[in-house]
């Protein structure tokens, strides 16, 4: 049998492969090298590997992974991909493991790839012969952008695990709850022309100004309406994130585009939040006729809820000793839901970690972690 890594080389290998996903073509990146490494550990240990290119991305894969045979199971999926990085921010090579202070300091140790290198270590032992239902390991692609790999793989594959457990980082704090994401450009067309002649043009900003007072008006009435005490952020939130319009303080602004973000609760559909938006924009709309558009960036990312009672939440909590809660941020979980299991995300690491220059993921997560990982698989595949 091919040597196989221990938890530290491992951790190593996989922050040495880059893999980051952007919206920017600069800087976004493949992932074959990263799945192919995981193909290799997995199929030494008597996996059946299957690698399923990403349709409409810029050469992404999936990799599944799958021990035993029979229905149901447990799978555990992660992502492949890492965030871009802030090379004057960090103070060591964002793809080279540093340990100091107790910490593995290093891009997606945290969010997300060593979650991976965790799995293998509890799967080192497994004797598949005595595998009752199967275990099945899953590395998507795009999570950090599109969510492309995990939208794919809930369309393509026919696998119906008994429970799927999604391993972003939460300190081992089971969740069952989190809000969507969906962004939209909105686009003021005007007229360009010379400041010193107003009435020949037609200024984007003055306009887009007028869009801002009613998205803020939106935002209040979106708090004021939904509530979730499941979550320190109650409400549906609406975030101004990036503005650009104009090219010269002399000339009358042609054209403004504003980038939003949404996030729903669950239970809210997208063409909720959709129609709240078109309704609060109408009255523009209607005063500037063809001038305002609302345009998707990237498909949206829905909200999430596992059903209560779950044994999987029941399982988690007890073998974690953390009660379950619910999370602002979106993840992978409602696609891997499609799929008809008991679903929760659950992993080594704080998410405040992720997305900051310097990463890193404590050591004192690896026993605890291993321990978690095997048991969950001996509970729902032995």
């Amino acid at each position: 049998m091919k040597k196989l890594p221990n938890f530290t080389t491992a951790l190593k290998e996989l922050i040495s492969s880059p893999s980051i996903s952007s919206t920017q073509e600069k800087w976004d990146q493949g992932n074959k090298e990263i799945i192919h490494l995981l193909a290799g550990w997995f199929e030494a240990l008597g996996f059946s590997i299957t690698i399923q290119k990403v349709p409409n991305t810029r050469d992404k894969y999936n990799l599944l992974a799958k021990l035993g045979s029979g229905e149901g199971g447990l799978l555990l999926a992660g992502h492949s991909d890492t965030v871009p990085f802030d090379e004057n921010r960090w103070q060591s090579d964002p793809f080279a493991i540093i340990e100091k202070d107790d910490k593995f300091f290093g891009l997606g140790t945290c969010d997300m790839k060593g979650f991976f290198a965790f799995i293998l270590q509890a799967c080192k032992d497994l004797n598949s012969s005595m595998l009752k239902k199967p275990l099945y390991i899953l590395a998507t692609a795009d999570e950090e952008t599109t969510m492309a790999g995990a939208r794919f793989f809930s369309e393509s594959q026919d696998i119906k695990p008994d429970v799927a457990i999604i391993g972003e980082p939460t300190n081992l704090v089971p969740i069952v709850m989190h809000k969507g994401h969906m962004s939209h450009r909105i686009s003021v067309e005007g007229q360009s022309g010379h400041s010193s002649k107003p009435s020949l043009g037609v200024n984007a900003i003055e306009i887009m100004y007028q869009v801002i007072g009613a998205l803020l008006t939106l935002k209040e009435q979106l708090s004021t309406n939904y509530k979730n005490t499941h979550f320190d952020v109650s409400s549906p939130t609406l975030n101004l994130g990036a503005i650009k319009g104009g090219d010269n303080a002399n000339r009358i602004c042609g054209h403004c585009d504003l980038d939003i973000d949404m996030r729903s609760l669950p239970g809210m559909a997208d063409e909720e939040l959709i129609t709240c938006l078109t309704d609060i924009l109408k009255p523009l709309a209607e005063k500037y006729p063809g001038r305002i558009k609302v345009n998707e960036l990237h498909p949206s990312s829905p909200s999430f809820e596992q059903s209560q009672p779950s044994d999987l939440i029941e399982t988690a909590e007890h073998f974690s000793g953390h009660k379950c809660c619910a999370v602002n941020y979106a993840t992978e979980a409602p696609f891997i839901q499609e799929l008809g299991c008991q679903t929760i995300v659950m992993g080594p690491g704080s998410i405040d970690q992720a997305h900051q220059p310097n990463e890193f993921l404590a050591l004192s997560e690896i026993t605890k972690t291993e321990k978690l990982l095997t048991q969950m698989i001996n509970k729902y595949c032995l």
